[in-house]
């Protein structure tokens, strides 16, 4: 188990990259493998996470090229996927297991998922409740489904018209990869529009769906054709480093190439809202998604408000903006946010933590917390306890801390962001 110690920090600056986006890496190694033809992926996120589903494809048959930020796909269509001879092992990545719970519940096939410790203790009801509705078949632990998790898959599958109690990119895409192999139409409606990385990759390599606000129709039948994809910065993952920055007065840091799909960037409108300076240019698109330069500039932050709809538009990145929120004067709040305690950790409790441990007075809601900043951040020790998210946001507050701080356990930065402590020292010395 590593432990990182870290100094403050106040000169913060320069230029940088963030490694491609995980939940985009993640969708274009599985449209993939069920398209017909190679597809072709650059700036893939080599992390412990993603390397979880290229090696979960490979043991369902499919051949893989994976050579550091560049995957090749040799997809041969759904039919090409085969029964695998031992259990599928997704590690710490809950993106990885519903994906592929949904994907599964359309194969003829068995096969049983499981992962880490940590990924074991998260339910995957949610998922499997509306795919027993179209005929597969789920074993699992206890009535929240815990993996190791058992599919039976059927094929066809029926239809399903279905409203999503959360609005959530993971259990939208379960049910869409499932509609691949359905005999009607899958209709999804959404209580506050989730990421929809899907939903463009989706139409990028030939599905028939639509979208008509939080409305999302998928009709089966279309073969998919493999392509080439350029996958995006991560904006969750560089969202720690505008938060830096943002907490800084008179700081400036601009990232590139980072991906700016609407649905992601409620980080962009909450930091700006909190009196953070920030520049969107050089927007383009590439495979579908927008992706430009974000450049930050510090200034005198001040609290704010984050609820629903803005929540599912920056889910990922609230352990980040707690940091901000500890840093700001006046109080924060959080709220429409109980998913939050359902991830690696229970972030809700992980979050308050880690922020009362810096010395900032932070009180859990049922569905949120309550964040009284302006006081400052005093050095301290953090575990992370395996949730890479909460280890990088305890990096970026020991940054902004007085005093030496040590972050335990920081091997699970890996799972999304390889390279992290490299970028945080290059931010550091580039003012």
């Amino acid at each position: 188990m590593n432990c990182k110690d870290i100094l403050p920090c106040r000169s913060i600056g320069g230029t940088i990259s963030v490694p491609g986006d995980k939940s985009i890496s993640h969708r274009a190694v599985i449209l993939g493998a069920l398209a017909e033809g190679d597809t072709l992926v650059g700036n893939f996120l080599d992390s412990a996470d993603c390397r979880a589903t290229v090696d979960i494809f490979r043991a369902l048959g499919v051949s893989i090229i994976h050579e550091g930020g560049h995957v090749t796909v040799k997809g041969r269509g759904a039919d090409a996927l085969r029964e695998p001879d031992d259990v599928l092992q997704a590690g710490n990545s809950g993106t990885t297991t519903r994906l592929m719970l949904g994907l599964l519940a359309g194969l003829d096939i068995y096969a049983v998922i499981t992962g880490d410790a940590s990924l074991r203790r998260r339910p995957m009801d949610r998922v499997t409740r509306p795919l027993s509705l179209r005929g597969a078949d789920f074993r699992g632990r206890g009535v929240r489904m815990l993996a190791p998790v058992a599919v039976s898959g059927r094929r066809p599958l029926a239809g399903l018209t279905y409203e999503l109690p959360v609005a959530s990119a993971q259990i939208k895409t379960s049910l869409l990869l499932s509609g691949l192999f359905a005999e009607g139409p899958t209709h999804i409606w959404e209580p506050y529009k989730s990421r929809d990385h899907s939903e463009r990759m989706l139409t990028a390599f030939g599905a028939d769906i639509s979208v008509d606000g939080n409305r999302v129709c998928l009709n089966p039948g279309c073969a998919m054709k493999g392509r080439e994809i350029s996958v995006p910065g991560d904006i969750s993952s560089a969202a720690f480093f505008m938060v830096m920055a943002a907490c800084v007065p008179g700081a400036t840091l601009t990232l590139v190439d980072v991906g700016l799909n609407p649905t992601r960037t409620g980080v962009i409108d909450v930091l700006r809202d909190m009196g953070a300076h920030l520049r969107v240019e050089d927007v383009r698109e590439e495979a579908g998604e927008p992706v430009g330069r974000v450049s930050v500039t510090g200034g005198e932050l001040h609290g704010t408000t984050i609820d629903a709809p803005l929540v599912p538009r920056l889910i990922d990145e609230i352990p980040a903006l707690a940091v901000a929120a500890a840093l700001a004067d006046g109080k924060t709040l959080v709220k429409d946010a109980a998913e939050l305690r359902v991830k690696e950790t229970d972030r809700i409790a992980s979050v308050c933590d880690m922020l009362r441990a810096f010395g900032v007075e932070a009180v859990e809601t049922a569905d949120g917390m309550v964040v009284s900043g302006g006081n400052g951040l005093k050095g301290t020790v953090v575990d992370s306890s395996g949730d890479h998210r909460i280890a990088m946001a305890a990096s970026i507050a020991a940054v902004l801390a007085e005093g030496k701080s040590s972050i335990t356990d920081t091997d699970c930065i890996e799972t999304s962001f390889p390279g992290f402590y490299r970028t945080l020292k290059e931010v550091c010395a580039g003012a």
